[in-house]
């Protein structure tokens, strides 16, 4: 019996520490972000419930199509916490994706959320690499209408495979799921990572890795 209620205990602590990894449910009906507070939370301090309107649960322009006129030929317009105060606390965003012709939103990997993307126009290669060791490439073309999802965590990408113009409309289980682009971490970080590392990491010659550095 008494291994029995240590059994027992342990799970309920497993399932809480598990539950408190991700975003937690809201204990009220809102908490707008405050951008005025220079307070420092696991999120946004709550405004004055007082103070909040329709304007902190509204946002406007994802109709307008993103400039793509950069090397990767995509721009994410996103609508997170940070352009949507309500969503404080309410663990999910989205985001409007533009590819130009043969255009990428490159290898990443978001750390706090799931995606689930839906393809408005175009046709988009899209896919997932699954963690070591399998290292699995789970890909698949979609075209208007259809809907994949990428696991928390994992680097994935998208390419429009068209000759037009591509849009995806995606949605994050998080407030702010943060996007950690992999070429851009490891090529651009500031101080640099040692080429050293990055050389026997790549198995490349050096010169291959002060090129991409200096790239990003």
């Amino acid at each position: 019996m008494t291994n029995n209620i240590v059994l027992l205990s342990l799970v309920a602590l497993s399932v809480a520490f598990l539950a408190s990894a991700f975003e937690p449910s809201p204990l009220q009906d809102f908490c707008v972000a405050d951008a005025t507070t220079s307070a420092r939370v696991n999120g946004q301090p709550c405004k004055n419930p007082s103070s909040v309107g329709a304007a902190d649960f509204s946002f406007s322009g994802l109709h307008i199509p993103g400039n793509t006129s950069n090397p990767n030929g995509s721009r994410v317009t996103p609508v997170s916490v940070a352009q949507l105060p309500g969503l404080n606390t309410l663990g999910i965003s989205m985001v409007r994706i533009d590819y130009a012709p043969w255009g990428i939103n490159p290898p990443h990997t978001h750390p706090r959320a799931t995606e689930i993307l839906t393809v408005i126009e175009g046709s988009l290669q899209v896919g997932f690499v699954t963690s070591n060791p399998g290292n699995n490439l789970i890909t698949k073309t979609l075209q208007k209408g259809d809907v994949f999802a990428f696991p928390i965590g994992l680097v994935h990408f998208q390419r429009n495979v068209g000759t037009k113009n591509a849009v995806a409309i995606a949605a994050l289980s998080s407030q702010n799921p943060g996007v950690i682009t992999i070429a851009n971490a490891v090529f651009g970080s500031e101080p640099k990572i040692s080429s050293d590392v990055l050389t026997k990491a790549f198995q490349v010659e050096p010169s291959i890795v002060q090129k991409l550095q200096a790239t990003f």
